[in-house]
C-alpha cells in the first residue's frame, strides 16, 4: 500500500522560508510524477508544483518555490522562500502515473501539512 507522509509545515513570518518533505512508503516515485497542491481556508485545492521529467510550477509560486526529489530517500521536497500570507494553506503531496496539474490525475495523496504565514 502506497503511503505519502508530509512533514515540515509550521508557522513562519512573511518573508521567511520552509521546506516541506513528502516521504513515500510502500512504493517509489520513479516512473511517476509527484506534485504538491495546497488548499487555503475557504478555497479550492490548487496546483503548486510537480516534478517528473522537469519541474513545473504554478505562476503564483514560480521563482519562490523549488520542488526536488531524493531517490535514495524516496522523498520529495518543496523549498518555499519569500513566503507571504497568501501562501497560508494545507499542503498536500500526491503521485500520478502521468504529468498533470489536474487533481483527478493523482491517485495517491498525503494527509497534508499546515503552513501558516503571519504578516
Amino acid at each position: 500500500q502506497v503511503q505519502l507522509i508530509e512533514s515540515g509545515g509550521g508557522l513562519v513570518q512573511a518573508g521567511g522560508s520552509l521546506r516541506l518533505s513528502c516521504a513515500i512508503s510502500g512504493g517509489t516515485f520513479s516512473s511517476y510524477f509527484m506534485a504538491w497542491f495546497r488548499q487555503a481556508p475557504g478555497k479550492e485545492r490548487e496546483f503548486v508544483a510537480l516534478i517528473g521529467w522537469n519541474p513545473y510550477y504554478a505562476e503564483s509560486v514560480k521563482g519562490r518555490f523549488t520542488i526536488s526529489k531524493d531517490a535514495a530517500k524516496n522523498t520529495v521536497y518543496l523549498q518555499m522562500n519569500s513566503l507571504t500570507p497568501d501562501d497560508t494553506a494545507v499542503y498536500y503531496c500526491a503521485r500520478a502515473p502521468y504529468q498533470s496539474i489536474t487533481q483527478s490525475a493523482y491517485n495517491y495523496w498525503g494527509q497534508g501539512t499546515q503552513v501558516t504565514v503571519s504578516s
